[in-house]
């Protein structure tokens, strides 16, 4: 599998994206628990990684794979259109994006997770 390069991002969002890992979503350390420390597929798992001028909740570098774990604001008219310009921006650099309600993590973390298994090998 391809690795993506080095993607280079706003330094402004380094503080933010540390705050971000100190105060995820319970379903964000809920799919954190199933993706970190090499879980899922032996792939490694960044979480709150800034991307140029993004914040993104997840990412497999060696996968260039992008999962985005969303709330209900992501399902207001404003959330998706900024969640596709996002998308496709990401798209742009080459990653996959995955996204996934809260509801589905909470829920279902079993359909989560395999279909993240999927995308990754």
């Amino acid at each position: 599998m391809l690795k993506n390069p080095i993607l280079k991002y706003n330094p402004k969002l380094k503080d933010r994206a540390r705050k971000l890992r100190s105060s995820m979503t319970d379903a964000e350390v809920k799919l954190w628990q199933h993706l970190r420390m090499r879980q899922m597929a032996g792939v490694k798992f960044l979480r709150q990684r800034p991307m140029d001028n993004y914040i993104v909740d997840f990412y497999a570098p060696e996968a260039n794979l992008v999962i985005e774990v969303d709330g209900g604001q992501h399902y207001e008219d404003d959330g998706l259109e900024y969640d596709e310009i996002r998308d496709a921006y990401l798209k742009g650099l080459n990653l996959k994006v995955l996204r996934v309600s809260n509801l589905d993590v909470i829920n279902n973390i079993e359909g989560v997770v395999e279909r993240i298994i999927q995308l990754v090998e």
